[in-house]
Parts: structure tokens; sequence; C-alpha cells
């Protein structure tokens, strides 16, 4: 199992948590597993039928950060241990903003539609966070941002697009 990049060292409790939870490699970067899909299926706004909800298990560490992207419906995050994870929002309009989930804010939203990618700025630290998404996640519906798509429709935001994909 790859814990990083080369001669990268994980926080020990990262690799514990990885291991105790069968995550895998997310496309995104981190460790994921779905943990509850629900059988309740609704229709969007786009006449796609999905599932009510889903849920996920996710692992980032300062090493391997979430690139941008962005899902059809909102998605919220749930801390449950480490360190604070720092997520990096550009809405519809270009405006960037971040939010914080960690002890002191333990939960946030994504909306649908913005390209969002976080990271954990502690050295050797690592959060262990939960994200449910409504209606439900498909990989269908999940879009990796590239760079170049990105970078052209905000200039203005090069730097932090570098920095957050691949």
């Amino acid at each position: 199992m790859r814990f990083g990049g080369e001669g990268s060292r994980v926080h020990p409790e990262a690799q514990r948590l990885i291991a105790a939870h069968r995550l895998q490699a997310h496309p995104e970067g981190g460790w994921y597993r779905e943990t509850y899909r629900s059988a309740e299926r609704v229709t969007t706004s786009r006449g796609t039928v999905r599932s009510a909800t889903t849920s996920i298990y996710f692992l980032l560490t300062a090493e391997v950060f979430s690139a941008f992207h962005r899902l059809s419906s909102d998605e919220t995050w749930h801390f449950y241990r480490g360190d604070p994870v720092t997520i990096e929002v550009i809405d519809a309009s270009g405006a960037h903003g971040t939010r914080l989930v960690g002890a002191d804010a333990p939960q946030t939203t994504i909306a649908a539609g913005a390209h969002f990618a976080a990271h954990v700025d502690a050295p050797d630290g690592y959060a262990f966070v939960g994200c449910d998404v409504a209606p439900g996640f498909e990989f269908a519906e999940f879009h990796l941002t590239t760079r170049s798509m990105l970078t052209a429709a905000y200039p203005h935001l090069g730097p932090l697009i570098a920095r957050y994909t691949r």
C-alpha cells in the first residue's frame, strides 16, 4: 500500500486508519471507502435517478491533497480526528473562499457545482473525515478538474489552481 510520495513519512495513525477502515486510493487524492448508500432513490432536477444520500470515510495527509474537482450535488464534510483540513472553494463567479473543518469547526457543506480542493497543512499531519453527498454520489457526476481548464476559466487564481491540481 502506498502512503504518499517517494520518501514521504505518513503519520502512523493515518497508516493505521487506512488499514483498519480498508480505505483505498481516491482519484482526487487521499483515501476513502463508501460506508453508506441509501436504498431510497430520487430523481434530480437534471432527470437522473440516484441514491438519496451516500457517505464515505475520507483521509488526507500533509503529503497528499484532494485535487480540485466538482460534484453535481452538495457535499457535507464531518471532522472525526487528526488535524484541520482547509477546503479551497471556487464558485461559479470565480470567487475564491476557504473553509476549515476540524475540532473547532467540525462540519461544513460545499454547494453543488463549486470547484473545490482540500489539504492538511500541519507538517506530517493527517485528517480523518466523513463526507455525505445528497443526492448521492456517482462517479459519473464527479468531475476532476484539469489545470488548463480551471486556469482558463479563472486566470486570477492561477497559483492556487497550480498548487491543487495534478
